[in-house]
């Protein structure tokens, strides 16, 4: 039976666990080959060795997205072994990044979240475009948060904010090689990320959805299987709420 990604290869930050790993798992799942980065080398490992013993193609680097030395020399590393036609720039810092007000946020942390999420977000993109085809898809995972505007989690929120904002700038950029960049923005997913957010946000965003209850990360690889296909190549700059109607775009 053939799938919507047979012969492409597509690399997936942040792969190692959650909503990484589901992506890496169901592109597969879609023939794809997937290239799985992430810096959490020994679980990188063991999920790469999971989809390999399943059958399917797997590569796997470990990667540091606040070094730019060590995002470079990955995408050395991938280029060698070939062309890729396929990018989803997911990794981010989401834990223990919320919980306080805008009066009390550490400017350290909001640093931090700024260099992985945004400019990790840029550096993995320009290292990437070398070695895509033309004609291949950047998938950005933002977050509905930004569209709503969720308290006391503002860093996260400005970041996933300049994600979407990005990726209209790199649809322009990069559309002279029809080089679609498009973005997602999940809704509060159950996954190890979120397991610190308190009981009643969860609570809010899975009374508050169109399509009430938890949302999980197969709820959401099927889009990004979609925005990785043919079948999307004629949309870009585009962003694609994926939260069960709890934000209408």
């Amino acid at each position: 039976m053939s799938g919507l990604l047979d012969g492409k290869r597509v690399v997936v930050t942040g792969a190692a666990r959650g909503l990484g790993f589901q992506f890496a798992q169901d592109l597969a799942a879609q023939g794809a080959c997937i290239v799985m980065c992430d810096i959490l080398a020994d679980e990188l490992a063991h999920g790469a060795q999971r989809l390999a013993a399943e059958g399917y193609n797997v590569e796997h680097y470990r990667i540091d997205l606040a070094c730019a030395d060590s995002i470079a020399s990955v995408f050395s590393a991938i280029g060698e072994r070939g062309r890729i036609d396929g990018l989803v720039n997911n990794a981010a810092l989401a834990t223990g990044v919320g919980g306080k007000d805008m009066m009390e946020y550490d400017p350290q942390l909001w640093d931090r979240v700024m260099q992985i999420n945004v400019k990790g977000t840029w550096l993995v993109t320009r290292a990437a475009v070398p070695c895509l085809n033309d004609g291949g898809s950047i998938v950005n995972v933002a977050s509905d948060t930004a569209l709503w505007g969720a308290p006391r989690l503002l860093a996260y929120v400005a970041s996933k904010g300049a994600v979407i904002a990005m990726t209209r700038s790199m649809a322009r950029e990069l559309g002279k090689r029809r080089i679609r960049v498009n973005a997602i923005a999940p809704g509060l997913t159950r996954v190890e990320a979120t397991e610190y957010v308190p009981a009643e946000r969860h609570q809010l965003y899975e009374n508050g959805r169109a399509l009430a209850g938890a949302q999980h990360p197969q709820d959401v690889s099927g889009s990004v299987a979609w925005l990785l296909s043919n079948l999307s190549e004629f949309i870009t700059g585009q962003l694609l709420p994926v939260n069960g109607g709890f934000i209408f775009n």
